[in-house]
């Protein structure tokens, strides 16, 4: 469980901004998040919550803003797993390690076989390192996934939507990744997500995005508890409300 300490901050950001053909898909926003703690950044589709993790990887440049992260690696679990198809799962998850510059040539054949093991291991998967991801359901897909992000050891996770298109079952096992993978690696964590068991399982706190502005923060009881239109549309999922979905439509 992370601590709040207003001077010790893991991800700071202020101010950020970003458009695309003159669409405000940021509009000025800043939040922050400790140390270990999982925030959870919800909305409608649309809202932006995609982009904001997109900026922090360096996947996209902000039009203007300042981020601040403390020193560590950034690990990113996509939506759908983006596993490279040609590759099994050992060369998948050993992916970063084989090729980026600060990890190449720092371990030996065995080395890395036995890192894959473990993350395979933390996952609750053992002994797949030779199957193609076409091989593996789902729901497996997404652990090794998990287990790719964490070979680094990443200080700082960020999670596009890990449940996405799986079984209510399946998304409970990955809820529960999240939540371990916290305690194994005490790394600090931002979820998109749109689904309630994510948000109140995993979620120290939860900010709110619409029309590329913050329209709630605080925890996952208090946007149970529906107190403005924002969090009461939200939660029952209606169309009636402040959050008009013809305004959506761009992540």
């Amino acid at each position: 469980m992370y601590k709040e300490d207003d001077n010790i901050m893991a991800i700071n950001v202020q101010n950020l901004t970003k458009e695309f053909n003159g669409k405000k898909v940021l509009n000025n926003i800043s939040f922050s998040v400790n140390p270990q703690e999982v925030l959870s950044i919800v909305g409608f589709s649309g809202s932006g919550k995609s982009t904001i993790l997109k900026i922090l990887c360096g996947l996209l440049e902000a039009d203007s803003g300042s981020i601040n992260i403390l020193d560590g690696d950034i690990a990113m679990v996509f939506q759908y797993s983006a596993l490279f198809d040609s590759l099994n799962v050992f060369d998948n998850i050993s992916f970063a390690l084989q090729e980026r510059k600060e990890f190449k040539n720092k371990y030996t054949k065995q080395e890395l076989k036995e890192i894959v093991r473990k993350s395979l291991q933390t996952v609750g998967l053992s002994g797949i390192e030779s199957k193609y991801p076409h091989e593996l359901s789902g729901g497996m897909q997404k652990r090794v996934s998990l287990a790719r992000a964490i070979v680094t050891r990443p200080r700082f996770i960020l999670y596009d939507e890990p449940t996405a298109g799986l079984d209510p079952v399946a998304s409970t096992v990955i809820e529960d990744y999240i939540l371990r993978l916290r305690e194994e690696t005490k790394a600090t964590s931002i979820v998109v997500t749109h689904q309630m068991s994510t948000i109140t399982r995993c979620s120290d706190r939860v900010i709110m995005l619409y029309d590329g502005n913050i329209v709630f923060r605080g925890t996952p009881d208090e946007l149970l508890r529906q107190d403005t239109p924002y969090t009461k549309q939200f939660v029952s999922a209606s169309i009636e409300g402040p959050m008009k979905i013809s305004s959506l439509g761009f992540e």
